[in-house]
């Protein structure tokens, strides 16, 4: 299936993982005032001036956070210890509570990532 908008994303989901999704979705929204919502890679995608900064999936026993780079392993490793790391990937277990401030930082931190290195491309 092919998704238009987060909307159809969030809304092809069970309801259990839909109230996670839409959870995620305010976080990251509320996290990164300017970033433009969109779908690529068939997954929820928010981009500041064009570049993504981060995505979000939903699947059975967990919901994934991308990308997820070396910098931000470095500065959350504590945090993130508790949870599964996959190359540049997080996946936090549906049944635990949502870490709303550990993904409100990393969202945070990753716009300051994407701008900096498109500040160096310049």
């Amino acid at each position: 299936m092919n998704f238009t908008s987060v909307d159809d994303y969030i809304d092809s989901h069970p309801q259990p993982v839909r109230l996670i999704l839409q959870r995620l979705r305010a976080i990251i929204r509320k996290a990164l005032p300017k970033a433009e919502e969109s779908v690529s890679y068939n997954m929820p995608t928010y981009k500041i001036d064009g570049e993504p900064v981060i995505y979000f999936a939903g699947w059975k026993k967990h919901y994934s956070l991308y990308p997820i780079s070396k910098r931000v392993i470095a500065t959350f490793g504590t945090e993130l210890a508790g949870y599964e790391l996959n190359k540049s990937t997080v996946r936090f277990p549906l049944a635990a509570p949502i870490p709303t401030k550990l993904i409100s930082n990393i969202a945070k931190f990753r716009a300051k990532e994407v701008a900096a290195r498109e500040k160096s491309k310049r």
